[in-house]
């Protein structure tokens, strides 16, 4: 069952998003060549504390981190570290803010020190086949018009689009109604209302789409050791189209 949420609901979860774009923000400028993972793991919790919020993910079926830091080839879900991050790395950080019972979610790739062509490629094709998604989430289109346009965008620049996590709904629960793809054909799924709010958070990687996961239960990352990326925004569907929620 999807469940919309009110104007007044929307916007206690977007005060939470605004917090974790702020947050985004520090990490952004703490990034560097020597910085570790585990660093900005205790970071975030702080932050978060002395905000009045707190990391939703940490004890989540056992998860023990405040993000997921996932670097390289890793897809998602990676542990926080204490192997400092090297020049030419990418880094993924996801968290989720609970702000006085209201979530909000997203994941950002950055860039550490001078990354390579191919990195730079990838991160920029990602990000872009977010927002190429987001424009297509407006009343009256189609779940599968969101995960097309993603799809298609992505392979036309030779990218694969990893399969095996998705988008979510998401409220006072970190996973809701309806399960958001990122591939598939145009025209096909939940038809969009105004109060839905989900994520859509696309993988991308330079190779293949498959993936495997660590013994760790949850460190997923690319089966053939390429470099992946993600990017994530919480949104919200109103009359006046697409809201991100956990943009500045």
């Amino acid at each position: 069952m999807i469940v919309l949420k009110t104007k007044e609901e929307i916007a206690k979860m977007r005060e939470a998003g605004v917090l974790l774009a702020q947050c985004h923000k520090e990490i952004e400028a703490m990034l560097k060549p020597g910085v570790t993972t585990w660093e900005i793991d205790q970071f975030v919790e702080r932050y978060l504390a002395e905000n009045g919020a707190t990391p939703e993910q940490k004890g989540y079926h056992g998860f023990q981190y405040a993000t997921c830091a996932s670097v390289n080839e890793v897809m998602c879900h990676g542990f926080p570290a204490k192997n400092p991050l090297k020049d030419g790395d990418i880094v993924t950080i996801d968290m989720v803010v609970n702000l006085n019972g209201w979530l909000a979610d997203s994941a950002w790739s950055y860039r550490v020190g001078n990354v390579s062509e191919e990195a730079d490629a990838l991160l920029r094709t990602t990000e872009e086949s977010l927002y190429l998604g987001i424009e297509k989430a407006v009343i009256g289109n189609r779940l599968g018009d969101v995960s097309n346009v993603i799809q298609k965008y992505a392979e036309s620049k030779g990218y694969a689009v990893v399969r095996d996590f998705t988008g979510h709904g998401i409220g006072q629960k970190m996973h809701e109604e309806p399960q958001v793809l990122h591939y598939g054909p145009a025209g096909k799924g939940v038809r969009l209302k105004e109060g839905f709010v989900f994520t859509i958070e696309p993988i991308l990687t330079t190779g293949s789409h498959r993936m495997k996961i660590d013994s760790d239960g949850w460190t997923a990352r690319t089966v053939d050791g390429s470099l992946s990326a993600q990017y994530e925004h919480t949104i919200a569907i109103t009359e006046d189209g697409p809201v991100i929620l956990t943009k500045l």
